[in-house]
């Protein structure tokens, strides 16, 4: 019998420090090799940390909202062997996410998955796939795989899980799901509710919350409200979707929009940049590298389609739904939710005529995407229905002024309206 320390790993991306998101265990917990123990995050990026031995859990390091130093103390474990174990353990170094590959003889290494905040299953439905472990009462799974679970009232100790080490992969809730679980009897009847829940931010929703403090804070934000008819717009993305072949994405508004904004940075060259406010250094780039906004279970994510202007509608498409996917997925990489010069926000699909989108600093310029909806439009003789949409767009006072800003979205108007103009090269 001995005792192994688990120090935090190096994670990687440079950074001397991680945020504990996930505590995996408890004191008194018995644990078995390869199992995770832990979640650390940096930037967007969740990293669970495995053990390299079993035994019993008799010491953690932090609670989950904690930063911890790299090479620090993380969790302490009494070994069930009786053999020599070596005192620590620093787990293998992880540069950026990967997807989950299966178990091998080699020693165990931190696993990435999607930044998502930690939280109790919910009690579960009928129907188990087989009997709660007494012993490990705490089920191998990521954090997203534990809140598709959650969201859905399924208690993970039910599954079956078909990853390494018994590991219950996405695949096994959807599949579990798929097999008619049924939900949570639904309660009727009027009663008062007095249940109150504090909720600590920890992991991509503190990230967030810091983000739009800096930005807010930091930037003065002038927002400017056009609305566009998009009806020709409208008709050419109908054609084009009806023509399009089996390997191309069906085709929303945003490419368009994509394209549009790479003609009008061209004019409005301030736009389509960074400003250092420390250094007093704005940085004009060339490449137009387009954040897209994407809503995940974990939170707000801002995965970057990268140089728009070498990239034709349909190309643009198929970027912006790959990125998409794998940022949900949470296999998104740094490099792919990093370095954007400018950044769309579309509120569109939810509804909604006006909405004042916040800079994702250090950009100075997001434009907004609000709801297309038809309305009665005067032509100069009658009024006739017309597909019109609202373009919300912030920009950075401190270095658009209100007549750039403004001239920079009429061009992303006059495109838009008049679509053949998207395609002239030149």
């Amino acid at each position: 019998m001995g005792e192994f320390t688990i120090k935090m790993p190096d994670v990687g991306e440079g950074v001397a420090e991680a945020e504990l998101v996930e505590w995996m265990v408890k004191i008194g917990d018995h644990v078995r090799e390869d199992m995770m123990v832990a979640a650390v995050m940096t930037d967007k990026a969740t990293v669970e940390i495995p053990t390299p031995v079993s035994g019993t859990v008799v010491w953690l390091g932090g609670e989950v909202g904690d930063t911890i130093a790299v090479k620090a103390p993380l969790i302490r474990i009494a070994t069930d062997s009786t053999g020599d174990e070596p005192a620590t353990s620093d787990s293998p170094s992880t540069s950026q996410p990967q997807p989950e590959r299966p178990a091998n003889n080699d020693a165990p290494r931190p696993q990435p998955v999607p930044a998502t905040p930690s939280a109790p299953t919910a009690a579960a439905a009928p129907a188990p796939a087989r009997q709660p472990s007494p012993e490990f009462d705490k089920p191998l799974a990521a954090p997203s795989v534990r809140l598709l679970a959650r969201e859905n009232g399924i208690d993970l100790r039910l599954l079956r899980g078909t990853g390494p080490a018994g590991r219950i992969l996405r695949e096994d809730v959807e599949q579990y799901l798929a097999r008619g679980a049924d939900p949570a009897p639904a309660v009727s009847g009027l009663a008062r509710k007095t249940s109150r829940e504090e909720i600590k931010l920890t992991g991509l929703r503190r990230r967030i919350a810091e983000k739009m403090v800096v930005s807010t804070s930091r930037i003065p934000h002038i927002t400017y409200v056009e609305e566009v008819d998009v009806t020709a717009l409208e008709e050419l993305r109908a054609k084009m979707n009806a023509e399009r072949r089996p390997d191309q994405p069906k085709l929303t508004l945003l490419p368009f929009l994509m394209r549009a904004m790479v003609k009008a940075v061209v004019e409005q060259p301030d736009v389509n940049a960074t400003f250092d406010d420390d250094a007093g250094m704005l940085t004009r780039v060339g490449a137009v590298h387009i954040g897209i906004a994407t809503q995940t279970a974990a939170g707000l994510a801002v995965p970057v389609v990268k140089h728009a202007e070498a990239r034709g509608i349909w190309d643009c498409a198929t970027e912006m739904n790959r990125l998409a996917e794998a940022t949900r997925a949470g296999t998104a990489t740094r490099d792919e939710l990093t370095g954007s010069t400018i950044t769309i926000s579309s509120l569109g699909a939810l509804g909604g005529i006006v909405s004042t989108p916040v800079i994702n600093h250090p950009e100075v310029a997001i434009v907004g995407v609000n709801k297309i909806a038809i309305r009665p439009i005067w032509d100069g003789t009658q009024f006739v229905p017309r597909k019109m949409m609202n373009l919300s767009s912030s920009f950075d006072h401190r270095i658009v002024d209100g007549w750039n800003a403004a001239t920079f979205v009429q061009r992303l108007r006059v495109l838009m309206e008049t679509p053949a103009l998207i395609f002239i090269e030149g």
